[in-house]
């Protein structure tokens, strides 16, 4: 009796897990942890965008800096000056001559120790020419791809957007779906921003002729302010604090009741700051956030304790999606939008609508078959039809899966198999009852023979929607988990909820089967 109800209260906590999903008034007086299952995109409505990772503009920067680290590996006086000339970028790779060719071999080490097996260097004569490695290059795309995700997981969740479903498509592709946004135009604005945000001293020894003619000195480059373009900036290019040291930022107001955003460096960047501001006060320094002056305060003192404040012409929501941007961290690689689609509510609740018709119409349609061909066995079976259902809706929802139109799809699949499961059972037991066996002695054996063809039939289509999982992608994923989760339901309200019932109606007595047609 032990597992009997054990097995029938497995069965009430499922049906009990989905009751919030039916019955959406009542959710309230559910813990946390029970709630309504997540609809999709195609349901709920809501916008889609496909996000093009540009690897292209990631390896132009990555070989900025491969140039720079070979510079200062071959200027590195602790190690041994090496004389080198015509060091320049050509596409992805770096060359430069050495001048003294004695010095070739050395050079080539001291790169080769520098960069260990993340590049190839080749040699020419007295050229050396360094690129990145095959290898390390699709690791970079893949650092690239699985780092834009994370952050735009960050920026989007820090807006409040409900249930987000963000995933790689294509080795360079992000899908990113948001059920229940209309319009999707700042959420582009804010994960299409790169947010590499960095620290500069301003030039003051700029001429008035050098603004005009717009061509800086060596070291220094001219950037406009983000709030008016036309006015340019003479910065330094040397970055003094990097964005990367930043660990926390948040939108607030400044003394004068302003929007400004408050910034928190970690230790590192703590220390750059104070020294930075330590060393050149009363000059200015310019906040650049990609490639535009957000501001370029005057250092009044030194600012210890790594905390500062960017104050400028915010809106309280421009401050919000600053900070947010700042918070979540620079994104590898520029995203670039290249598809988007928007799904209206009205379209959402029509699928919503014919789904429910035309799961109800399936339903009742496979509870009338039951009765009629099975009698009181087929109230059996619907009855484990009903609670399956019951158990695919609810523990979907415990687990937070999302509810699309293919895992409705998977839904209705998962029941047509339940219904075959228990087919087979009862055709077994008809099979024996013909043959002569006892009633009880029938339930067992028709059980028993037609376990091993359920699990195998159900063991086969898990095995193909744990392949469709690992290798799909959206729509696809989310029939596969519907699907997954129907089959092991299937097996539980099948072969062991129908045999608790079906012994709970014998109570162990050879009672007459004269409503099992034979």
């Amino acid at each position: 009796m032990l597992k009997k109800a054990i097995i029938i209260s497995v069965a009430i906590i499922g049906c009990v897990l989905a009751v919030p999903t039916f019955f959406p008034s009542a959710a309230p007086s559910f813990p946390s942890f029970i709630q309504p299952i997540n609809l999709g995109l195609d349901l709920k409505g809501g916008a889609q965008l496909l996000l093009e990772v540009d690897t292209n503009a990631m390896f132009r920067e990555k070989t900025v800096q491969l140039y720079e680290t070979t510079r200062a590996a071959l200027l590195s006086r602790s190690r041994g000056l090496i004389r080198f000339s015509d060091l320049r970028v050509s596409g992805e790779r770096v060359s430069v001559v050495i001048r003294d060719p004695a010095d070739v071999s050395r050079a080539r080490g001291r790169l080769r120790s520098e960069f260990g097996d993340a590049v190839d260097i080749s040699v020419s004569g007295n050229t050396l020419t360094v690129s990145y490695s095959d290898r390390q290059k699709a690791t970079l795309v893949d650092d690239a791809l699985s780092r834009s995700v994370e952050i735009v997981r960050r920026r989007i969740d820090a807006l409040g957007t409900r249930d987000p479903s963000i995933n790689t498509q294509g080795g360079r592709f992000i899908m990113v779906q948001l059920p229940g946004v209309d319009n999707p135009e700042r959420i582009k604005e804010l994960i299409g921003q790169t947010a590499k945000m960095t620290f500069h001293l301003v030039n003051e020894n700029i001429t008035p002729e050098q603004m005009m003619t717009g061509r800086p000195p060596a070291g220094t480059e001219f950037l406009p302010m983000m709030d008016d373009p036309a006015r340019l900036i003479p910065i330094f290019t040397r970055v003094e604090v990097s964005g990367e040291n930043l660990r926390d930022s948040q939108a607030t107001f400044d003394q004068n009741h302003m929007p400004a955003v408050t910034q928190v460096f970690d230790s590192v960047g703590a220390r750059r700051f104070a020294r930075l501001t330590a060393e050149h006060v009363n000059e200015r320094f310019a906040i650049v956030l990609d490639g535009k002056v957000l501001s370029a305060p005057v250092i009044r003192e030194p600012i210890p304790g790594g905390r500062g404040q960017i104050t400028g012409n915010f809106t309280v929501q421009e401050a919000n999606d600053l900070a947010v941007l700042l918070r979540s961290g620079a994104l590898p690689a520029p995203l670039t939008v290249i598809e988007e689609r928007t799904v209206g509510a009205g379209l959402g609740a029509d699928t919503i609508r014919a789904g429910s018709i035309g799961s109800a119409v399936g339903v009742l349609f496979l509870i009338l078959a039951m009765l009629a061909v099975y009698k009181g066995f087929g109230i059996i079976a619907n009855i484990a039809l009903i609670v399956n259902m019951m158990m695919i809706i609810g523990i979907s929802a415990l687990l937070g899966a999302t509810l699309t139109l293919p895992g409705i799809a998977g839904i209705a699949l998962t029941l047509g198999m339940a219904v075959d499961a228990n087919v087979l059972q009862f055709e077994r037991l008809r099979e024996e009852l013909r043959g002569g066996s006892s009633p009880l002695r029938a339930i067992d054996a028709g059980f028993d023979r037609a376990l091993k063809t359920v699990i195998d039939a159900n063991l086969t289509t898990l095995i193909c929607a744990l392949v469709l999982f690992q290798f799909g992608a959206g729509p696809i994923r989310g029939f596969a988990v519907t699907l997954s989760i129907g089959i092991l339901t299937t097996l539980f309200t099948c072969i062991l909820l129908s045999r608790t019932m079906v012994d709970l109606y014998m109570g162990g007595k050879n009672r007459k089967i004269g409503f099992v047609k034979i």
